[in-house]
């Protein structure tokens, strides 16, 4: 086996997984690609390459991946294995490609640094082991971001969901420095053989943190990294001590509302991992059995922080809304999946909503069944109160400043306190109010994300290239299916036609057979779309049972929309998020 000696952490490591990095990498680049890159390697002064730092990245993290390869396989048997692993595979390929970036279209954020507040909400699918009398049986999760608070002999500090861009030179290269750290809540629901269903309240709070690294700005849209996430440990000190582990992504978020400090980074990605049983050995802590196998679709969005926001400025506006949120435990109706598309009024401190909702359902006999807008009429129109959510800002000079700084309430009747968890949502705006995301967290309505975008008064795109990404939840009789739209592309032809070129990864659970499937790529080629929108943003692509239902933002850079569809027996709801590429 061979190994790249290119690790950044200057460790080289030599298994199955650097093997099928060299084998499935650097063996398929040309001559000329090749050439390229060893151009640059071998350049003691400093070239304005890209790989200086994406090829250690790469030779690092592929080895940051949960994926269990058993003994009795030889090398060929190992790699083949890799192969199919969708989100492993197609990382490396990614990465692999990445590296061939030219100086010329690469870039940086002007601002030495940037802060964003972090809309952040996740579904996931996977396979429990946790209780012996269930064990192999599916499980639906769901994680929405939270704020942390944190107490020591030091005192109370406070830890918002958010991400940091800063600008910096390294090998004489133009690079974007990322960080993030944000908390969450999770949820799960247990779904066995024979239909029973075991609700699991909301676990301890857990962090979702990326550890710093470089990244790339292209051609000034599109932010581009290699992406290692932290394990964590829940239960520290406790009967049970668990490790998360997540695996590696490569991410192709859109950034966009300026160079200087674009006032949002909008992402997607999928992540796979484990949950691990640690036992404390003489102050150590040492690996046991796995407890879960998860896998993740992520809504990860970041709205630039500026002290001294008011909410006036979202005063007298009218936004364009969607958003998908899961309900789990219920007696009747263990799950729940539902999506909206509708418009938001505002006039000083009031929200005004009108929404057409759809909702996907499994009973406890395992019923599937869909609720259109036709069957619930004004489900979810509803007055709301909008708010400042003041954060907690430290000084070293006169310690925690209280300031308003994007960070928003949504409220039932009067809006909540510094401390106060509100009555529907938390959640962030850009700092001219073009844009707003929140958290849903209520009984009613869900765990979820809503995506608000000022009304467009514009013309509808004509054209254009957009990456898809975004989650769909399927389920029909005797399976789940959670698909994640990986990069694809929704090409707009002309006025009325588009296509989307589909490209995912499907992770499927078959109840009776309380098997769960590791992820699998997906590329179930090209669908030719009706295309409709008007001057206020609303748009609609469709072909046969297959319905996306949203907006467009006043740029024409930006769509959020709602996934429908049913094929055969199965009925899928989604949503998704398509962002303009580089002509």
């Amino acid at each position: 086996m061979r190994s790249l000696a290119a690790d950044e952490d200057r460790d080289v490591k030599v298994n199955p997984f650097s093997e099928y990095l060299v084998t499935n990498s650097l063996d398929l680049y040309s001559s000329g690609e090749f050439s390229q890159i060893m151009d640059c390697v071998n350049d003691v002064n400093g070239s304005l390459c890209l790989n200086k730092y994406v090829w250690p990245t790469l030779a690092d993290q592929v080895h940051d991946f949960e994926i269990d390869i058993p003994g009795n396989l030889d090398v060929d048997g190992a790699l083949d294995l890799l192969e199919e692993r969708g989100d492993f595979a197609r990382y490396v390929d990614a990465m692999a490609d990445y590296a061939l970036l030219g100086e010329s279209s690469s870039g940086k954020i002007e601002a030495s640094a940037a802060n964003y507040n972090s809309v952040f909400w996740g579904v996931e699918l996977g396979q429990t082991f946790l209780e012996s009398s269930i064990a192999g049986s599916g499980q639906w999760g769901v994680r929405i971001a939270r704020e942390e608070t944190t107490t020591d002999q030091n005192g109370t500090g406070y830890v918002y969901p958010g991400m940091t861009l800063t600008s910096l030179d390294a090998f004489n290269i133009r690079v974007t420095n990322l960080a993030s750290d944000i908390p969450y809540d999770r949820r799960a629901l247990i779904h066995a053989d024979g239909n029973e269903f075991f609700d699991r309240p909301a676990w301890d709070l857990n962090t979702h943190s990326s550890s710093p690294g470089a990244a790339t700005v292209e051609d000034e849209t599109r932010l581009l990294a290699g992406r290692a996430l932290y394990q964590s440990i829940t239960g520290r000190g406790s009967s049970r001590i668990i490790g998360w582990t997540r695996n590696p992504y490569f991410m192709s978020a859109y950034v966009g509302g300026g160079t200087e400090q674009p006032d949002r980074v909008l992402s997607g990605y999928f992540s796979a991992g484990k949950a691990i049983e640690l036992r404390s050995e003489s102050g150590e802590l040492k690996r046991e059995r796995t407890l879960e196998d998860h896998y993740l679709s992520v809504f990860e969005l970041n709205l630039l922080r500026k002290e001294g926001f008011e909410r006036q400025k979202l005063d007298g506006r009218n936004y364009n809304v969607a958003y998908l949120s899961t309900r789990m435990g219920d007696e009747n109706q263990p799950f729940v999946v539902e999506a909206g598309v509708g418009n938001w009024q505002i006039s000083g401190p009031s929200v005004t909503q009108a929404m057409a909702t759809t909702s996907l359902r499994r009973d406890n006999t395992g019923n599937v069944t869909v609720s259109v807008p036709a069957d619930n009429p004004g489900q979810r129109d509803a007055n709301w109160v909008i708010s400042e959510r003041q954060s907690r800002v430290y000084d070293p000079n006169s310690g925690n400043r209280i300031v308003s700084n994007g960070r928003l309430n949504l409220d039932r009747d009067s809006a909540s306190g510094l401390d106060e968890k509100p009555d529907i949502a938390v959640g962030a705006s850009t700092p001219n109010g073009s844009m707003m995301a929140f958290n849903l967290d209520t009984n009613a309505i869900g765990d979820g994300i809503l995506v608000a975008a000022e009304q467009a008064n514009a013309s509808p795109p004509s054209q254009g290239r957009y990456r898809l990404q975004g989650v769909g939840v399927g389920m029909e009789q005797a399976s789940n299916r959670l698909t994640h739209f990986d990069n694809a592309l929704l090409v707009i032809e002309s006025s009325g036609s588009a296509r989307l070129e589909g490209r995912t990864l499907e992770v499927v659970h078959q109840v009776n057979a309380e098997s769960v499937s590791t992820p699998q790529a997906q590329s179930p080629g090209t669908v030719s779309l009706a295309y409709t929108a008007s001057n206020t943003g609303a748009a609609t692509f469709s072909a046969g049972s297959l319905t996306l239902d949203g907006f467009f933002t006043s740029d024409q850079d930006q769509f959020f929309l709602q996934l429908r569809q049913t094929e055969g027996q199965e009925e899928v709801l989604g949503l998704l998020m398509a962002t303009r590429l580089p002509d």
